[in-house]
């Protein structure tokens, strides 16, 4: 699917994407094992000047980034259950660090000459900015 997204064209390429967002983070926000991993090839195809769908690949970025689905389930199950969770909530604890991690890409993406690109690399820098104390 990654190699779908790099090179093919546009509409082809958000197809593949599409499929890979139900693997990583299916519905938008239930992030998976294999999320934290796919990251960073996200981020390197998202840099990368042939690949045609950035700003759906930004959007997923904000959307791994944003979600805490397991979290607010592990905080709201019963005290029995709650260890249920723990390596789910893990699994959205990397995969946030991972996004965190390519800033310096999605910093470069707000300077893009397509639009739609530099506004989902404004909007997936403002999340960053928003829970990183350290942010300017």
């Amino acid at each position: 699917m990654l190699a779908k997204a790099a090179w093919s064209d546009r509409e082809t390429g958000s197809l593949a994407l599409d499929y890979l967002t139900e693997l990583v983070c299916e519905l938008g926000f239930v992030i998976s094992e294999a999320t934290a991993p796919t990251v960073p090839f996200l981020l390197e195809l998202a840099g990368a000047p042939h690949v045609a769908c950035k700003t759906e690949m930004l959007q997923l970025m904000l959307n791994i980034y944003s979600s805490r689905e397991w979290s607010r389930s592990a905080a709201d199950a019963l005290p029995a259950y709650a260890d249920n969770y723990a390596h789910k909530v893990q699994w959205e604890v990397t995969a946030h660090q991972a996004v965190l991690a390519g800033r310096q890409v999605v910093e470069g993406l707000t300077n893009s000459i397509d639009p739609d690109v530099a506004e989902a690399a404004s909007k997936l820098l403002d999340a960053l900015d928003a829970e990183d104390p350290n942010a300017p």
